[in-house]
């Protein structure tokens, strides 16, 4: 760094315009890379004064959290260094500069970390292997190409995929190929200036404790992103993965459907289709229309493209982006639209109710039917019976509807709940299968998922459905991650089985309504960005801790359950482990949670609407439109008490 430059910053350190960790953070990165962009950005902010940008990038590191790296690759303000030759409004020639930001320096030191934790790990015959793949964001493939350099120079073989493929996908591939580890390069329904990292483990679930410590303790002792290269007959291979691993998946995603001949009476349900510009559009639709469905994509959503230019955010769960696809169905008389995330993790539908408007259902509603119908299914066929369910278990998220323990509980099926983050349900399936004898589950990766359920079946747990309220869920174990794809399949037999009933979904949540009382769901986020923006999220989360309600929305609280400093234990036994998530559960049955978000700058609080305590179906039918109406006011009143406690906490 020169010493203009150095003296700049001096001045701003001094008057309290830039934070000593933006400072540190600033020479750290200058210090150890030769890059002429990082040191032109650094320096163009600097003289134009752009003080409050220089310390959004520069505050912190990035460190894993609940989706591993995640972070802007495009600045808010973008230095002519990053420009560089793209045109004003064209996608930057470089990523943004920033120890805080997803960019050549950070996918350098992450990779790094990683493989030399695999090479260390290491005991068997060959080489660590890592199996790579990206969705539709920019700089992805450029992500992809600094992963395998680095990687197959430090002495590990690369199986990467040619084009962009999804999450679960990845998932899939580490699992079927058998290699030591995976990354996919996602920032999933983030905004386009995001990108991510997200790391997976051997048995193709994300990394949890303790490895993740580990990883990240090498990631840390990385200092920049120079390094030594092994000598060539040391250096690993590139193997590239395409159509062929396509079709392994296809295979393994029909196994989903249970009832495939009532199915095919139900060939004339019409689904409309969108990937929203992302990676969903090679495997759902083929594999809708392999099965019977037929299925129509929206055009204009087809093309991948990491601007998503035709939606506000890439995100199904928003009404907005699945908008084409109900205008399309609209037009054309179709039944559902179904929409996927970039990287085709989450999914959401917008259905018809009796009346023909079309509806969009919630994260929690989505699971529940399908938790249901798997269930019911499963006990109608046999698979589930009296000598065997309780090995049957639901897995979800404690922030995930209760809706779908009391729908388990009908079935007599336990249910497990983890913290949030697929990796603890992935954390679940690991155990489950260990929990098989070692010489019947030598070739479990081999076996067809039939075969794999009679051992959990008769030796471990039966893993029925999983999911999360954030529209991720996942039906099988072939693969380890909440599985778009799949949960493409899965809803699409559940709104069959509902047409060859007579009926709508929206009429078959409403039977569950009735039977187990009405449960509404929803979610406030309030982002605060930025290094300031994080402090108050601190500030704020830590509130709930020192100061907890006594009364909210006129009902006492009845019980508050701090999962960062308390001793929490699930269902089977398993310590929870510790996250900054506090849940405060109300007399009247309402209830809601408190957690910082691990992947955007957001605090979150999510809430629910549940029956009282001792009261569960409605008696009636004809009760059921009251009964719903009375639970929207109720849930209305405790969102906007509950908001209004966290402006008075924020001040």
């Amino acid at each position: 760094m020169n010493s203009e430059l150095s003296a700049t910053l001096d001045a701003a350190l001094t008057s309290g315009e830039l934070l000593q960790s933006s400072r540190d953070n600033i020479v750290e990165l200058l210090g150890s890379s030769g890059s002429p962009v990082y040191e032109a950005s650094v320096a163009w902010l600097a003289d134009s004064g752009e003080w409050t940008e220089l310390n959004n990038r520069f505050f912190k590191k990035l460190a894993f959290g609940t989706g591993g790296l995640r972070g802007r690759s495009i600045g808010e303000i973008v230095t002519p260094a990053e420009r560089g030759s793209a045109a004003e409004g064209e996608r930057p020639e470089f990523p943004c500069v920033g120890t805080g930001n997803l960019n050549y320096y950070n996918i350098t030191r992450a990779t790094l970390g990683l493989v030399r934790h695999l090479l260390k790990a290491h005991t068997g015959e060959g080489r660590p292997s890592l199996a790579v793949a990206r969705d539709t964001r920019y700089f992805g493939q450029e992500f992809a190409d600094c992963v395998t350099k680095v990687a197959v120079e430090n002495g590990v073989d690369v199986h990467i995929f040619t084009h962009p493929r999804s999450t679960p996908h990845l998932s899939f591939a580490v699992r079927h190929l058998g290699t030591t580890s995976g990354i996919v390069l996602t920032a999933s329904h983030n905004p386009p200036h995001d990108n991510g990292y997200k790391v997976y483990g051997s048995d193709g679930a994300q990394i949890v404790e303790p490895e993740a410590s580990a990883i990240i303790a090498e990631v840390e002792a990385v200092s920049g992103e120079t390094y030594d290269a092994v000598p060539d007959d040391r250096r690993g291979q590139v193997y590239q993965l395409g159509e062929e691993m396509d079709e392994v998946y296809l295979d393994r995603l029909e196994t989903l459907l249970l009832d495939p001949a009532m199915v095919k009476e139900q060939s004339d349900l019409r689904i409309v289709f969108t990937n929203i510009h992302g990676t969903g559009g090679t495997i759902s639709p083929k594999i809708l229309r392999r099965l019977g469905f037929t299925c129509d994509t929206v055009p204009a959503q087809d093309v991948e493209d990491g601007a998503f230019p035709t939606v506000k955010s890439p995100n199904p769960e928003n009404a907005e982006a699945l908008q084409m696809g109900v205008d399309q169905a609209e037009a054309s008389g179709a039944d559902i639209v179904i929409g996927t995330d970039p990287d085709a993790d989450r999914m959401g539908v917008v259905v018809r109710n009796k009346e023909g408007k079309m509806t969009l259902l919630t994260g929690n509603q989505i699971g529940s039917l399908m938790a249901y119908y798997r269930l019911l299914a499963f006990t109608e066929q046999g698979i589930i019976n009296e000598t065997n369910r309780d090995r049957a278990v639901i897995v979800k998220t404690f922030v995930t509807t209760e809706l779908q323990t009391a729908v388990a509980k009908h079935f007599g099926v336990s249910v497990v709940n983890t913290l949030t983050g697929f990796k603890y349900i992935g954390g679940k399936l690991r155990k489950y299968e260990n929990l098989i004898p070692a010489d019947l589950r030598d070739d479990y990766r081999q076996l067809t998922d039939a075969e794999t359920r009679d051992l959990r079946l008769n030796y471990s747990r039966f893993f029925v459905f999983g999911g999360e309220e954030s529209y991720g869920y996942l039906g099988a174990d072939f693969l380890r991650d909440k599985d778009a794809n799949g949960a493409v399949v899965m809803f699409a037999e559940v709104a069959a089985f509902a047409r060859s009933k007579g009926m709508t979904c929206v009429e078959l949540l409403d039977e569950l309504f009735t039977r187990h009382g009405v449960y509404l769901e929803g979610q406030h986020a309030e982002t605060l960005a930025g290094a300031d923006g994080a402090a108050q999220i601190q500030k704020l989360a830590l509130s709930y801790v020192e100061s907890p309600p006594t009364e909210i929305d006129g009902s006492p609280v009845a019980r508050v359950r701090d999962f960062a400093n308390e001793d929490f234990y699930d269902e089977e036994g398993d310590a929870i482990p510790k996250e900054k998530m506090v849940f405060v559960d109300l007399e009247d049955g309402r209830a809601f949670a408190v957690r910082p978000s691990g992947t955007e700058p957001k605090i979150k609080f999510y809430l629910y609407q549940r029956p009282r305590p001792g009261h569960g179906g409605i008696d009636l039918p004809e009760e059921l439109e009251s009964a719903k109406e009375i639970a929207l006011l109720s849930f209305d009143s405790l969102k906007a008490a509950v908001v209004a406690d966290m402006r008075m906490r924020l001040g």
